[in-house]
């Protein structure tokens, strides 16, 4: 579960990155969105990276935006910046646009969030290893791959 505005999340993202990259098929990685209420562009990160599912760049829009998180996380407003982002991702900026207030998208949102609180979700990041709760974050990228070996030998 993560916050795209959360700066322990965009810590971790170059962590779950290079882990993707490395583990390929052999592992698989969801996203679910927990927007914390103290980050006020999170909710507008999350309904963007949702916009851009719908043109079939939802990975490209994740990445843009934890890598591009120091540009947008403080602004009041960052509709214009993830325009920005949709327009370099070449996504239809009408359609992408629209999507952001789309409330279905909205409700998607809000669901990932209530699930994750039924499931023990209080922060963010938070990860869950063959559908288990890790009770503490991995502290590095050799503790990582400890622990997905492990799984994968299970």
């Amino acid at each position: 579960y993560g916050d795209f505005q959360c700066p322990a999340c965009g810590a971790y993202y170059p962590l779950v990155k290079k882990l993707l990259e490395e583990y390929g098929d052999k592992i698989e990685f969801t996203y679910r969105h927990f927007p914390l209420s103290q980050h006020a562009q999170a909710d507008l990160a999350a309904r963007a990276s949702e916009a851009a599912r719908r043109q079939g760049k939802f990975v490209e829009m994740y990445d843009w935006l934890y890598v591009n998180q120091e540009h947008w996380a403080n602004q009041s407003d960052a509709r214009d910046k993830f325009v920005s982002y949709a327009q370099i991702l070449s996504l239809d900026l009408d359609k992408f646009q629209q999507d952001l207030d789309n409330q279905e998208i909205e409700t998607k949102i809000k669901s990932e969030y209530q699930e994750g609180v039924q499931r023990g979700v209080s922060g963010t990041p938070t990860f869950f290893l063959n559908g288990r709760k890790l009770t503490a974050n991995p502290r590095s990228y050799d503790e990582f791959k400890q622990l997905i070996d492990r799984a994968l030998q299970d």
